[in-house]
């Protein structure tokens, strides 16, 4: 199983997001909050806002780029958090 994920960490001014995906989403974030995650995200607290499962890998990429490059639905995502 696959899942898409976003995770947000909030600034003094600002929210900001990353989305990806994984095998083990707990592993995943846990990387990113000891600074082992993507260099995006290294240096800040990281929160999972939302995530989703998917049996297919493939699957679950196409939907990541889906969601990476819908920011209507990621801004929505983060209000919403």
């Amino acid at each position: 199983m696959y899942f898409v994920y976003l995770i947000v960490s909030k600034n003094i001014n600002r929210t900001i997001s990353y989305v990806g995906y994984t095998n083990d989403i707990n592993r995943r974030l846990k990387s990113h909050n000891n600074s082992r995650g993507a260099k995006f995200t290294r240096g800040r607290k990281w929160k999972l806002a939302y995530y989703k499962g998917y049996d297919n890998k493939i699957i679950a990429m196409k939907e990541e780029y889906k969601l990476k490059k819908n920011y209507k639905l990621r801004n929505k995502i983060k209000k919403g958090f």
